[in-house]
């Protein structure tokens, strides 16, 4: 592993290199915060995807593609006098420090080590020492973005809530609110009210995202997974479909179901 002399020599060539391609590259030159954000989230998710197949060398480079997007957001940041690199990184600094009590002074000194509390007792209590910070977030919900997918916006909301002590008190407690709004998504379809439909599907898979949270499953990772696995058995049922000289649009569901069930007893 690097020194902390070498990562800090190789974050100041970032910079350097950040303002080389900047003031040299037409391309970089005349890149906005607006027109690189698309770029970013694509790099979230692969970040993400990365970190999902615990591939290192994979998650060592899009951890690089990241940071470069953050520089570039600060170097944009910097020339309109606004802010740069060093104003965001105290910032963070700031934040962490305000919000660890148990690891840091107000000063940012260490805190003498002692007995800590435990990792559920800083969760249980994470929203209200945030809720204190200077030029902190009004409310707890108003620092979820509104853009945020909407899987990755029920989770947060719910932590969020958590962390606050507005939680069940057993996890087992919240199959009583699944089941609730799985009756009451079913009695809006009967309606055949599609507004109705839509509020009471979206109680039910927030309530359902609740639980594989409180179970500690993440709903993210679970819902891809599925997908994937749908997408390998479709793949194989369109795949010997055309082998028999067949076309989907001419089978019936109970010759469709003959490969489905094939491709599940091939582990697919």
């Amino acid at each position: 592993m690097h020194t902390r002399e070498e990562k800090l020599e190789a974050f100041g060539r970032l910079l350097d290199v950040m303002d080389a391609l900047r003031e040299r590259c037409p391309w970089n030159a005349e890149q906005t915060m607006e027109s690189i954000r698309p770029m970013t989230e694509e790099e979230v998710y692969e970040l993400s995807d990365a970190i999902i197949r615990k591939d290192s060398a994979e998650t060592m480079k899009e951890i690089g593609d990241l940071l470069y997007h953050m520089v570039f957001y600060a170097r944009i940041g910097q020339e309109s006098d606004s802010f740069d690199i060093a104003d965001s990184i105290n910032k963070v600094c700031d934040k962490m420090i305000f919000r660890h009590p148990h690891v840091f002074r107000r000063d940012g000194t260490l805190v003498p080590e002692g007995e800590a509390p435990s990792a559920k007792e800083i969760a249980d209590t994470w929203e209200l020492v945030k809720a204190k910070e200077k030029d902190g977030n009004k409310t707890v919900m108003s620092g979820i973005p509104t853009s945020m997918p909407a899987v990755l916006k029920a989770l947060s909301m719910q932590e969020k809530a958590r962390g606050c002590g507005f939680d069940w008190e057993r996890r087992e407690d919240v199959w009583d609110k699944v089941h609730e709004e799985i009756g009451e998504a079913q009695e809006a379809c009967e309606e055949d009210d599609m507004a109705h439909m839509t509020e009471e599907f979206g109680d039910l898979m927030f309530a359902t995202i609740n639980a594989a949270r409180l179970y500690g499953v993440d709903p993210e990772v679970a819902l891809s997974g599925t997908c994937e696995k749908f997408r390998r058995r479709f793949t194989y049922l369109e795949e010997n479909t055309m082998r028999k000289g067949l076309r989907l649009s001419d089978m019936t569901l109970a010759e469709m179901d003959k490969f489905w069930d094939e491709a599940k007893s091939k582990g697919l």
